[in-house]
This record gives C-alpha cells, sequence and structure tokens, in this order.
C-alpha cells in the first residue's frame, strides 16, 4: 500500500495486483524447481515482505494444495507469513490460519506514532496491539513480532516503551533490530538524523534486561525466542541449508552434484508475471566463497556452527579454513575453540569478524 523510507526489499506500490495470477505463478516455480533439484519433505515455508497479508488467502490455495498433494508439507511443517497492522483483515487471517499457516511474523517496528510516521508506517499502536491480540485468538500461537531501535525521532525512553508492551502482549518470538540505512532507499538518499552511538547503546543495554525479563532468550544477533519456539526457516538461512526461492525476485540456495548453486528469478512483479521460462537463473559458489557465506550467517547465531555442519554444508575443511581466514581472530580471543563460535569479546565485535571473512 506505501513504500517505506527504509525499506530495500523487492516491494511496490500497485492498486490492483492479479493476486490470481500471482498464485498460479507461484505453482509454477515450484514445479519448476521439483524438476530441476528433486524434492523431499519442507521443513518450513515462508511467506515473505513487502506485505504478504495484502493476499487473499484463497489465491493461496492452489500453491498448498500442490503441496500437500505431493506430501512436502504436513501438520508438522512450519509455515510463516509477514504481516502488517496497516493491512489487519480478521477474515485474511483466519483463511490463513485455515489454510494451515501456523506462525505469524507482525511488522510492528514500533508503537510510538511520531516513530511510526518517521518510518512511513500506516499502522498506529491500537491497530498493532489488536493485530497480536486478535491472531493469538485465531489460534496462532507462534507469533513474532519485529521491533526497531535506533530510528528517527526515538529516543532511549521510546523503545524501552515499545519492548514494555510487547512484554504485556506475551509473545514467544521477538526480532529486535537496529534500523540500518541500506542503499536504493529513500533514506539513503534522504538521510534521517539517527541517535548517536552513546545512546544506541544505552538503549540497547537497557532493552536486553526488559527482554530478558519476558522469559526470551537471544539466539541471534536479533532475535530471540522462548526455549523451543526459534524460527525453524531462520535457523536453516543461518546455517547454510538449502531451500528453493519461488515468487518475484526470489532467491534460493540448492546443494546440487556439481556444488551449491544459488538461484534467482525475475525481479519485477509485471515482468514475473510475463515471463515464458519458470525456471530460475543459476548462479554457482566457487570453493573460495562457500566458508566465508557459510560463516557470515552462522556466526551470527549465538551457538554459532559445529565443525560437523560447516564440513557437511560446504565440503570443506574446517580446521584449514580457520587457519587460513580466522587466525587474526583466534589471536584476539573473539572464537571458542573447536567450533565457529564468538567468544563474549568476538559477539561485541561480530562486525570485525565478519569482515576477516570478505
Amino acid at each position: 500500500m506505501k513504500k517505506c523510507p527504509y525499506c530495500d526489499f523487492n516491494s511496490h506500490e500497485q492498486a490492483n495486483p492479479n493476486f490470481a495470477e500471482y498464485g498460479r505463478a507461484l505453482v509454477n516455480d515450484l514445479n519448476a524447481d521439483l524438476e530441476r533439484y528433486g524434492s523431499t519433505p519442507f521443513v518450513s515455508l515462508f511467506f515473505g515482505g513487502g506485505t504478504p497479508s495484502l493476499f487473499p488467502p484463497k489465491h493461496f490455495e492452489p500453491l498448498f494444495q500442490r503441496l500437500r498433494n505431493l506430501s512436502l508439507i504436513s501438520s508438522e511443517t512450519e509455515i510463516s507469513l509477514e504481516s502488517n497492522p496497516g493491512t489487519l483483515d480478521l477474515g485474511h487471517l483466519t483463511g490463513y490460519h485455515d489454510l494451515g499457516i501456523n506462525r505469524l511474523s507482525i511488522g510492528v517496528q514500533s508503537f510510538n506514532k511520531n516513530v511510526l510516521k518517521a518510518l512511513g508506517r500506516i499502522h498506529d499502536r491500537d491497530q498493532a496491539v489488536s493485530m497480536i491480540e486478535q491472531a493469538k485468538a485465531i489460534g496462532f500461537e507462534r507469533v513474532n513480532v519485529d521491533l526497531m531501535h535506533g530510528t528517527p525521532n526515538q529516543t532511549p525512553a521510546i523503545a524501552l516503551e515499545d519492548l514494555k508492551i510487547v512484554r504485556n502482549l506475551e509473545v514467544n518470538h521477538l526480532s529486535w533490530y537496529q534500523l540500518t540505512i541500506e542503499p536504493n532507499t529513500v533514506f539513503y538518499s534522504k538521510p534521517p538524523k539517527l541517535p548517536d552511538e552513546d545512546t544506541l547503546e544505552a538503549t540497547e543495554r537497557s532493552g536486553l534486561e526488559i527482554i530478558t525479563s519476558m522469559g526470551l532468550q537471544q539466539y541471534e544477533v536479533s532475535a530471540f525466542t522462548k526455549p523451543g519456539e526459534e524460527a525453524k526457516h531462520n535457523l536453516n538461512y543461518w546455517e547454510f541449508g538449502d531451500y528453493f526461492g519461488i515468487g518475484a525476485g526470489a532467491h534460493g540456495k540448492i546443494t546440487t552434484g556439481r556444488g551449491v548453486v544459488r538461484t534467482q528469478r525475475t525481479r519485477q512483479p509485471l515482468n514475473y508475471l510475463a515471463r515464458t521460462d519458470t525456471h530460475a537463473t543459476q548462479y554457482p559458489i566457487s570453493d573460495r566463497h562457500l566458508g566465508a557465506e557459510c560463516l557470515m550467517n552462522g556466526l551470527r547465531l549465538k551457538s554459532g556452527i559445529s565443525y560437523a555442519r560447516f564440513r557437511e554444508r560446504t565440503g570443506l575443511d574446517p580446521v584449514k579454513f580457520r587457519e587460513v581466514h580466522l587466525r587474526k581472530a583466534d589471536r584476539l580471543n573473539m572464537l571458542t575453540p573447536d567450533r565457529f563460535q564468538t567468544s563474549e569479546l568476538g559477539w561485541r565485535h561480530l562486525n570485525h569478524i565478519l569482515e576477516m571473512l570478505i
């Protein structure tokens, strides 16, 4: 409905999108990937942003029917959908739940009206609270809330008040992350005034105390959860697992008999719907980049990645890779021994470690 000034996702304002045609295109994408790469039951599905909650549930039905006919999903599959409070439609929420979507990720970002205005959001505090409450009432037992800090018009008190509201709503998963200015966004061309480093540090320190009081544990840089409620889909990304990417601009990562490939589909939605070939473009990942790509996300996990998982996902010798690329990190005691995991010092300077991999 409205493009946010900080958003670099493949999302577009469009008055009358052809949901039915797009739903059929998703099925065609799935069939093309299954034909090319084979099939195995999915651990998770994730309907990501822009705003999938604008999508009428009935147009997702052909995709779900195809997945069930092939026994690729079951009641055990984690199926998440990103949603925005400004598009709250109780009929849609009920329809998603009836389809089998069992995890809802709600893009609140803030409950404060001044922060929401600065971020270009179209909802207010009451709509955000209502969507969380309604989702739980409908039967979504797994709900994630996205919150930002370090935003324009935000003081530490405002950021901490956002967290206190979430605490009262009793969600089982929280994504709390600092605003970063990305290229190809309005904020990049017209940078807003943001909090200084001291303010950011004070906000994060106090915020982590509030999050801990919710009974949530940090398992990734910006992800906090109650035990057993980790997002399976995101864990697969962070541990360099394989995934199909279907839809306009979607990316995938697949291990084949010839090595690891990344896939990408046509980005512009209208061009995507007009294409004649539903197969994604493939890009091989060289051995030189495999280890770095694995650890760029893996080190963001508090538990890191084991040597066995690194070898399984990359085919590389973890000890040799560490000696070549992370010798400086070891010399500075930024990693724990015997696995790819940051020490307490390394966690505080994670970006410095990641720069060693580039």
